[in-house]
């Protein structure tokens, strides 16, 4: 059986602006990540967040349900597509994390790194590119990925 996977990159701007504690600052949906991702490779799942884990990855963000605060069209999305029902593996990352990890790590055979198989050369690519962009203009920290598997 297959595993899919959809979810929305999220920024906050006005924490930017005015902190992340300001009642202006309110995530907000940019994109659906299905738009910039078409691939599927279980490898890069696994290494990202630990669906699929065979490979033996320590996964970035396994498993972290969805934030307190997602954005209302992350919202709407999710339970447009199945909600809790349909899906598992629901996990977050912010771009400042993203910017921290060893893309050199390997998996537990040592063959493959996290950059080989999710870095800027596969289909993440243009996802990264995106939320880089975004982290420029509003914060690393204002700057995630939501997703969700089913």
């Amino acid at each position: 059986m297959s595993t899919d996977f959809n979810g929305m990159i999220e920024c906050n701007p006005l924490a930017h602006l005015y902190g992340p504690d300001d009642e202006d600052a309110e995530w907000q949906s940019a994109i659906e990540v299905w738009l910039l991702n078409s691939g599927n490779a279980y490898d890069a799942l696994a290494a990202l967040f630990g669906v699929r884990n065979s490979y033996g990855f320590r996964p970035l963000a396994e498993d972290r349900g969805l934030p307190n605060d997602i954005a209302e069209g992350t919202r709407t999305r999710f339970g447009g597509g199945g909600g809790g029902d349909d899906v598992f593996g629901t996990t977050w990352i912010t771009w400042a994390e993203l910017a921290r990890a060893d893309w050199q790590e390997t998996d537990s055979s040592g063959s493959l790194s996290r950059q080989a198989v999710a870095g800027q050369a596969t289909h993440w690519g243009p996802v990264w590119t995106v939320m880089r962009t975004l982290a420029d203009l509003y914060g690393p920290d204002n700057v995630r990925l939501v997703i969700w598997f089913y």
